[in-house]
């Protein structure tokens, strides 16, 4: 079992149907039998699923009455965006070195096919 918050959440994500049972919350809070409907999986399975998103922190669950609600906590994403944000600002400086480097090749190739005696083939006639 993961045992760091970043951990924990990549291996909530990491599973399709919690991502869209993710996605259907984005949508706004909502409750188990509603974000059960649109899978062909028993309601256990989705109270797993639930879970294993609850204990990532990536939503949270209450009871008021018979209706268990759930809702979405983005800022438990906000660990995954700052994990990717360096990996995001080191391949951002690699494309631009790249970038870069290319503008070089090509300005150095225009120059080169500039400086080229350009030849013409002279035909022959014949009289």
């Amino acid at each position: 079992m993961p045992t760091d918050r970043l951990s924990a959440t990549f291996a909530a994500l990491a599973d399709p149907t919690r991502r869209a049972i993710l996605a259907r919350l984005a949508l706004g809070e909502t409750s188990v039998t509603e974000i059960a409907k649109p899978f062909d999986i028993s309601g256990p399975a989705i109270s797993k699923h639930l879970k294993v998103l609850e204990g990532a922190g990536l939503i949270t669950r209450s009871r008021e009455a018979q209706w268990r609600p759930c809702k979405l906590e983005p800022a438990a994403l906000r660990g995954v965006d700052d994990w990717l944000e360096r990996y995001r600002k080191l391949w951002e400086q690699r494309l631009d070195r790249l970038e870069e480097y290319l503008r070089e090749l090509q300005a150095k190739e225009a120059s080169e096919s500039k400086a080229e005696p350009k030849t013409e083939k002279k035909r022959g006639r014949k009289k």
